[in-house]
């Protein structure tokens, strides 16, 4: 029973790491990245609907991204929804089967601002392993009031899940170092 609830905090804690990753790579850095766009909502036939699922997407340079829309109704909403993101700043052209869009240069202030954006972002991932952490311990203390297992057993579990939550934030740390650094590269 005790390695059932390590195990589930584990695989819960992985996804915790990986979707901070995801959110990181979400942010924008000197560079159009399709990472970027996928999570844009485009109004798809009264749907929100993620831009990834819509289209294929790919560099033409560094600041530039093609966008090829699978079905060419939708590119006007695609537009739309790329004009409408506050975070990208991008400019968009369509030439009636593509949208081009181009990212300016960022300012340093802009870039302190996604700085501060990543951290928050790290700050959430981390409190997210926390509450974790501690539904694992909730687990493990129930475990103990109905006599589950011995007292032992539960110290080293519960080591066990401090040692796994440590490991996971400092995951977390390292990609925001990543981050942050390719945000300052000038």
């Amino acid at each position: 029973m005790i390695s059932e609830i390590i195990s589930t905090t584990k695989d819960k804690m992985d996804k915790a790491v990986e979707a901070a990753k995801d959110d990181f790579s979400s942010v924008r850095t000197g560079r159009a990245n399709p990472a970027m766009f996928q999570k844009i909502m485009v109004d798809y036939y009264g749907t929100g609907t993620p831009l990834g699922q819509l289209c294929s997407m790919q560099n033409l340079e560094a600041r530039t991204l093609n966008i090829t829309p699978y079905d060419k109704s939708a590119l006007i909403a695609i537009e739309k929804a790329i004009r409408d993101e506050p975070n990208l700043g991008a400019t968009v052209n369509n030439d009636g089967n593509s949208i081009r869009a181009s990212l300016p240069d960022l300012t340093e202030e802009r870039r302190k601002e996604y700085v501060k954006l990543v951290k928050a972002k790290a700050e959430d991932a981390r409190v997210s392993i926390r509450n974790i952490r501690r539904k694992g311990n909730d687990d493990l203390a129930a475990l103990k009031k109905d006599g589950g297992a011995g007292e032992d057993d539960l110290a080293r579990a519960e080591k066990e899940l401090d040692a796994l939550t440590k490991s996971h934030v400092d995951s977390i740390d390292e990609a925001l170092k990543r981050k942050e650094a390719e945000l300052l590269e000038v």
